[in-house]
């Protein structure tokens, strides 16, 4: 009995009282600031947005945007109620004429009603992952090749050297008639539009990925490379045992810096590609130019960067689950 009590009372002894609340204290910075900093952003965008007048009215506020984000998530739920409805008479009526004419087929149309803002979001995010992809798919292996090979590093460091810094915004010309040239089909499984976008994107973010690939390929410890020729291990083996486990973090490094410049660039292309996502819901909404246009523009914009944070953290939680080196993973 006097075991038990002994043990009941360790967790309110003093010692670990104080071990809590030093722990706790210690937290508590990195817990209050974000929120002072947050309600300083919304306090100051509060004031400067009474200040600025435009032409479509004054500049919204976090007030007259939060407004506008509840009335685009009533909107969504009444466009799903709309499609739900529409396909209930659908069945009804096949129904109706398979029980008058068992031989007829059922036909089933699709919902043609405009999209929400929560499917343009899904639109945006799947796009930017096929173009990051792609881009993933090119720029990982011709970065393991450049950061072995010194031949090919100084071949093609010319071209990366060239294309990086170019725009979306000259590429997307280009891109759209070479779409427009190649893709033709009566059915195509993809529009022009997203594979116009897609394909910016990924020529976009293709270049951190690459070079930051072949740097963490370069500077692999000499000692390891040593180990792989005494044990003589295969090219498949090095490439496998050696060389991608000690690059992971500058190839995950590179893939967070391409994602981040992927989903800024997908804006743009949307806008101008009027491919429906994100960008298309900010270019209809500025050309609506209705009263409440800022303030869902500004619903757009916080969502924009909202999205691009998760994405971020979703890449660094990947780069902690696969790296062997915890203390490299990058907050």
């Amino acid at each position: 009995m006097s075991k038990m009590t002994t043990i009941l009372r360790l967790p309110t002894s003093p010692s670990n009282a104080n071990s809590m609340a030093s722990r706790l204290y210690q937290s508590t910075p990195a817990l209050l600031l974000p929120v002072i900093g947050l309600l300083m952003f919304l306090a100051i965008w509060n004031g400067v947005a009474k200040s600025i007048d435009t032409s479509l009215g004054q500049f919204p506020g976090p007030v007259q945007v939060f407004e506008q984000t509840g009335a685009l998530i009533d909107e969504h739920i009444a466009q799903r109620e709309k499609a739900a409805a529409f396909y209930e008479r659908q069945e009804a009526r096949n129904a109706a004429r398979v029980a008058q004419d068992p031989t007829y087929e059922p036909k089933i149309r699709d919902f043609t009603g405009a999209p929400t803002f929560f499917d343009q979001i899904w639109t945006s995010l799947y796009t930017v992952m096929v173009g990051f992809f792609i881009a993933s798919v090119v720029a990982v292996p011709v970065g393991i090749l450049c950061g072995l090979s010194k031949s090919a590093y100084t071949a093609i460091n010319p071209l990366i050297q060239l294309f990086k810094p170019v725009s979306p915004l000259a590429w997307l010309p280009l891109v759209t008639m070479v779409v427009s040239a190649l893709y033709v089909s009566d059915d195509p499984a993809f529009s022009k539009s997203f594979v116009t976008s897609a394909f910016t994107v990924s020529l976009c973010c293709l270049w951190p990925t690459l070079i930051n690939t072949a740097v963490g390929v370069s500077n692999i410890d000499k000692d390891l490379i040593n180990v792989s020729k005494v044990l003589r291990l295969t090219p498949l083996a090095h490439l496998t045992k050696i060389v991608l486990p000690s690059s992971i973090p500058m190839i995950f490094t590179g893939l967070r810096l391409s994602l981040g410049i992927g989903w800024m660039v997908l804006i743009a292309a949307e806008m101008l590609a009027q491919n429906p996502g994100l960008g298309k819901f900010v270019w209809d909404e500025f050309q609506n130019g209705s009263s409440e246009s800022l303030a869902r523009i500004m619903v757009a914009v916080l969502t924009i960067g909202v999205i691009g944070f998760v994405l971020d953290r979703l890449m660094l939680s990947i780069q902690r689950a696969v790296s062997w080196d915890k203390s490299s993973v990058l907050r």
